[in-house]
């Protein structure tokens, strides 16, 4: 199942061409450590990423960092404004939607298995100004995930909930200023990600293991709560059954709230309308739980199989078919146990905790102590997704600084640098950037980092739009070379998606990113729908809601007088469509498929099936 890697040499000299390798250029430099040297030889102190992740590594830290308060804190949200049809239809519609994108980047790296894939493609299919706005947007949008995240985890300590039957408080939490959290928080995460990263890879394999079985955990839970007996204490005498999906509730929510910057009324919108609209804001609200899959691309420049095209296939298939799966059940199964109308869904829960479909749930079943738990495993999952978060951003700017793009030598030569593999600089300067967090505790300048986190997620909504693009751009690149390339027999099949060797193609892939494309460039321009909604205008939310559009467009502009000064005759399409380094599957056998040996049981059939299935778990 090793790749065989195919270098073509290359005779056409027409840059335009899609076999043209790009004239040598700043920056195209990289400083990735090609892993043939044991970790006692290797220099400690260099521009060098290690490649010593191996695939497990790689699908759990995608896995970790996309399983958090998106799904854990946030479905409250989603429920209360959709109905529970609506909320899971809009998971259902988002994972759709982020599964196109992840084939999208997977397939190209897994050809081409380059570092920093959602900048790099972009720099090569569409345009080097694209690629560089990609890479400062997708850095900053990681920065403010992170510092969200660890407010998060402030939030979940300061652990309350209290109704007419039940009263928690968590009084360390509470009596404690939540600034001291997440002084504590940020810096047990920039010492995670100080370590080596063999070491950080692990920590991220056992706490993906940990999310894996509490995840599935919670499945069970509430599908049990669902059709068991109530318990004495229960807040209910009858099995819960389908009640809350029935008359008066329904599988929509027909009520639109539209609040204005405060978090006041300012008009109800009944009917389809507001049946359309409630879906709608769900979609874009479960979005940001999806955000965080794209970290399986990241890894590439640590990973010990960086040119084995099938572990990035089934990296990418795992971690779509692991997240959508089970972000569906859990809000399938919680919301036959939460009403629409739930008050602490709808904005009168006492802590962020107390908003959870899951730890109402569990509190109205009967089993307070069980809410309790959920409260910490949430408070966990957002502490490691901070952690994950600081990793990602302190790679991409590490790969910004090997491509020259962070401003003067002096700040870009230091953030190239690592220690043992690890650009620690790198890691400080993201850390301290997440220093935002401080806005976010209590009062007013909470709105504030709530409105970068709404901007953070916009601006994944531009590169996963770009990434869609740039997979057309190769798509077509690939067919250029194949039909016109000067290239042997050989080197054509390299391009050819219907190849048996070809590393990872998924049926109707153009498809898929046209797709893709088109539902992020919707959801980018309609994002912000309720600011037309409020009197009088909600400017501020606006702004939130839209300004990574004009900045994404600024940072190309930026680049292009950067490169060529005012001179607008070259400030062209920029792009190489460079398709040197392409990999092919050395074997028939494919990683993944299912090929029994015989057309009976058999003891033969049940290993390979078993192994199979570990391919596919582990």
């Amino acid at each position: 199942m090793a790749a065989a890697w195919q270098s073509p040499t290359h005779d056409v000299k027409d840059e335009s061409s899609a076999l043209h390798p790009p004239e040598i250029n700043p920056e195209e430099h990289e400083s990735i450590d090609d892993g043939s040297q044991d970790e006692g030889n290797r220099d400690r102190k260099s521009d060098s990423l290690w490649r010593v992740l191996n695939e497990r590594q790689i699908n759990m830290i995608a896995f970790t960092g996309t399983i958090g308060n998106g799904l854990f804190l946030g479905s409250g949200k989603i429920l209360a404004t959709a109905g529970p049809g609506g909320a899971v239809l809009a998971y259902a519609i988002m994972g759709t939607v982020i599964s196109a994108v992840i084939s999208s980047v997977g397939e190209m790296t897994a050809l081409m298995p380059v570092n920093a894939p959602m900048m790099e493609f972009p720099r090569r299919f569409l345009d080097r100004g694209v690629g560089f706005a990609v890479g400062w947007i997708y850095w900053f949008s990681y920065v403010v995930m992170g510092a969200d995240q660890i407010v998060t985890v402030a939030s979940a300590i300061r652990f309350q909930y209290g109704d007419d039957h039940t009263f928690i408080s968590w009084e360390t939490g509470m009596h404690t200023n939540p600034a001291i959290w997440i002084s504590v928080f940020l810096v047990a995460v920039v010492i995670l990600n100080m370590i080596p990263v063999k070491y950080f890879g692990e920590f991220e394999y056992l706490v993906g293991c940990i999310k894996i079985v509490f995840i599935t955990m919670l499945i069970l839970t509430m599908f049990i709560l669902n059709v068991m007996q109530p318990r004495s204490n229960a807040y209910y005498s009858n099995s819960v059954g389908t009640k809350y999906w029935n008359p008066p509730y329904g599988f929509f929510n027909s009520v639109h709230r539209v609040k204005d910057e405060y978090g006041n009324l300012d008009q109800t919108i009944t009917g389809s309308t507001g049946q359309f609209l409630g879906v709608w804001t769900a979609c874009t609200r479960a979005f940001f739980a999806y955000t965080g899959m794209d970290m399986v691309t990241i890894t590439a420049a640590e990973s010990k199989a960086l040119a084995d095209s099938e572990a990035m296939k089934m990296a990418s298939r795992k971690i779509s078919l692991r997240i959508i799966t089970l972000y569906i059940l859990c809000v399938l199964t919680a919301s036959f146990l939460v009403p629409t109308d739930h008050p602490f869904i709808n904005g009168e829960g006492q802590s962020t905790g107390s908003r959870s479909i899951f730890i109402i749930a569990a509190v109205e079943a009967g089993l307070p102590a069980l809410g309790q738990f959920f409260n910490a495993m949430f408070l966990f999952s957002a502490a490691t997704c901070a952690a994950d978060n600081l990793y990602v951003a302190s790679r991409v700017l590490h790969t910004l600084a090997l491509r020259d793009q962070t401003g003067p030598e002096f700040i870009t030569r230091r953030l190239r640098q690592c220690r043992a593999g690890v650009p620690m600089r790198a890691v400080l300067l993201s850390a301290a950037v997440m220093l935002v967090a401080y806005l976010g505790p209590t009062g007013a300048t909470g709105s504030r980092l709530n409105e970068l986190s709404s901007n953070c997620t916009v601006s994944f909504l531009i590169v996963y739009a770009t990434i869609c693009a740039t997979y057309l751009c190769f798509y077509r690149a690939l067919d250029e070379a194949k039909q016109y390339g000067n290239t042997s027999q050989t080197q054509a099949a390299t391009y050819d998606r219907n190849h048996v060797r070809y590393p990872y193609k998924s049926h109707a892939q153009w498809l898929k990113a046209g797709y893709g494309m088109v539902a992020c460039i919707i959801l980018l321009l309609f994002n912000g729908v309720d600011t037309f909604l409020t009197t009088p205008f909600d400017a501020r939310t606006f702004i939130a809601s839209y300004i990574s559009i004009p900045v994404f467009f600024l940072l190309v502009v930026c680049y292009k007088i950067r490169r060529h000064g005012f001179r607008f005759s070259q400030w062209g399409p920029e792009r190489s469509k460079d398709l040197r380094n392409c990999v092919q599957v050395s074997s028939d056998k494919r990683k993944g498929r299912l090929e029994l040996s015989d057309p009976v049981f058999s003891f033969e059939n049940v290993k390979r099936f078993g192994m199979w299935l570990w391919v596919w778990t582990k």
